[in-house]
């Protein structure tokens, strides 16, 4: 190392190892909160842990084997910490790995083009090259049937909108006139609705176009699915089974659109490494702190480990998995011998649809119904900021009791949402409300998250912030402590029912979705 590197070496160590908090106001002088505060914030594991998920293991797509390599590390880890683990199978999905790819614009010119597959995409066995086109705007099917049968054949296939712009919309709000603004917006909705037209000539169903591109002779399908943030897609599932689903980002698939429309005739070479690998078990990870008093009643940390593959899926959900791995860490550490039994779940197959934690919760009634609450984290990197009572009546109750003894430089980031409402969808917390359970989402601010990390290419380690990781952690800690120690289980009998519709008497409590336990293709 040179003298003239050391000074950035040593920003960058302070910026990755912030200094912990000294200052903690407690309105009690519980010893096992004062002990959680000095864990979490002095001898925090967070870092290791997510260096070692999303660095070393990296994505996590159901059925493959980055995921399976990430619930046995966590069932070592635990293991290690004197924790009990162990991984259970709900289910069977198709395993798929993906290879590098590669994709080079050759014509007119030459530039490597930022791109990857789609999840569960065929791969190619060598390089293809060949020119690329755009959906045409024919009349009818008549005549787009025309077009598959003479223009697809040996051609890569743009079948997405060109967004005009890949500037996201609030710097254009901050630095272009009102006039701009609207002109770009009015340019921006009169050519979607005219990509709009070109989709529904084909006269069938927009996700089958992909398989009749492919059966029509095309090279590669092309798409962008722009999540409105410098240089970011959201990336998730091939709709081919015969030739690979390449999505861009906005400003080069943008400019592969500009090329051909403009008569320059683009050429692109393309390699997709990618391996199916048939159908394979899916497992929940779950750990286990045994209660000393009440063995049959549980408190449940709740994370879904598995993501889509477009990147690393550090704050979907990489976050969320090592804060519980973190806390049950500390718990296991400082409070070893708990009232009652507190369990985590790292579930599988949540991206396709609650599936491991929905199974979980149906196969295990006796847990269910010795159910104290569950605590679920799933929204980025932030401070926890809001907790949402789910439309339990009386579940504010215990937390404003449990929010009044946690140090005040983190309670008072923490709103309660009172009554709330049930939520059947979002993540999976859902998987337990849904059948009467007192489950909560420990929900954390945004930061860009829906425009730069949710489900896109950019989910990646360095937009994780350890510091505020390590205050959820304090929180998340001394929480299911307390409720540990609460002397009567949650009550449950009071909910606040989903607002009816139109003629209605009454809505409903949410009812449970069967999980998905087998590849449905």
């Amino acid at each position: 190392m040179t003298r003239g590197r050391l000074l950035p070496v040593l920003i960058l160590a302070a910026m990755a190892f912030p200094a912990p908090g000294t200052a903690q106001t407690f309105a009690t002088d519980d010893p096992v909160l004062e002990a959680i505060w000095e864990e979490a914030t002095e001898r925090s594991h967070l870092y290791e842990l997510g260096h070692h998920l999303m660095d070393v293991i990296g994505p996590r797509l159901t059925g493959s084997p980055g995921l399976d390599a990430a619930h046995d590390w966590i069932v070592e880890t635990y293991r290690e910490w004197g924790v009990d683990a162990e991984n259970e199978q709900y289910g069977t999905w198709m395993s798929w790995e993906r290879g590098p790819t590669h994709v080079n614009l050759t014509t007119p010119r030459v530039q490597t083009l930022e791109a990857t597959q789609l999840a569960w995409s065929p791969g190619t066995e060598d390089w293809l090259e060949g020119p690329v086109v755009a959906l045409p705007e024919a009349e009818g099917p008549e005549e787009f049937r025309a077009w598959l049968d003479e223009e697809v054949e040996g051609r890569f296939v743009l079948t997405s909108f060109p967004e005009p712009t890949c500037r996201p919309d609030r710097y254009w709000e901050e630095h272009a006139s009102d006039e701009t603004v609207e002109r770009m917006q009015e340019e921006r909705e009169r050519k979607s609705e005219e990509w709009t037209q070109r989709i529904m000539a084909a006269g069938m169903h927009p996700a089958q176009l992909p398989q009749a591109l492919e059966q029509a002779g095309a090279l590669g399908v092309l798409s962008t699915n722009w999540s409105e943030g410098w240089g970011t897609i959201r990336v998730f599932s091939a709709g081919t089974r015969q030739v690979p689903s390449i999505a861009f980002s906005c400003e080069d698939y943008g400019l592969l659109y500009r090329l051909q429309a403009n008569g320059h005739e683009p050429e692109i070479q393309v390699s997709a490494e990618a391996e199916f690998l048939g159908e394979v078990p899916t497992y929940n990870t779950i750990g286990r702190i045994e209660g000393t008093e009440y063995p049959d009643e549980y408190i449940l940390l709740s994370a879904h480990l598995d993501t889509w593959d477009g990147a690393t899926g550090a704050t979907d959900n990489g976050t969320g998995t090592i804060l519980m791995m973190e806390v049950m860490r500390i718990l296991k550490e400082v409070y070893p011998d708990p009232k009652r039994t507190i369990l985590v779940g790292h579930w599988g197959g949540e991206e396709q649809g609650l599936n491991g934690s929905a199974a979980y919760a149906e196969d295990n009634p006796a847990i269910m119904e010795g159910m104290h609450l569950v605590m679920n984290q799933d929204n980025g990197t932030g401070r926890i900021t809001e907790i949402d009572t789910q439309g339990f009546l009386r579940a504010g109750e215990y937390f404003s009791r449990w929010l009044s003894q946690v140090p005040s430089e983190v309670s008072d980031e923490v709103d309660l949402i009172i009554p709330g409402m049930p939520d059947d969808a979002r993540s999976d917390h859902a998987s337990f409300v849904c059948h009467g359970v007192p489950s909560f989402r420990l929900g954390s601010h945004d930061g860009d998250y829906r425009d730069y990390t949710w489900h896109t290419n950019r989910d990646t380690f360095d937009k994780i912030v350890f510091d505020e990781k390590r205050q959820n952690a304090v929180l998340t800690a001394m929480l299911t402590y307390l409720a540990a120690e609460e002397p009567e289980l949650m009550a449950r009998d009071k909910r606040v029912l989903p607002a009816a519709n139109a003629g209605e008497e009454e809505g409903e409590w949410p009812s449970c979705r069967d999980p998905l336990r087998q590849w449905p293709m």
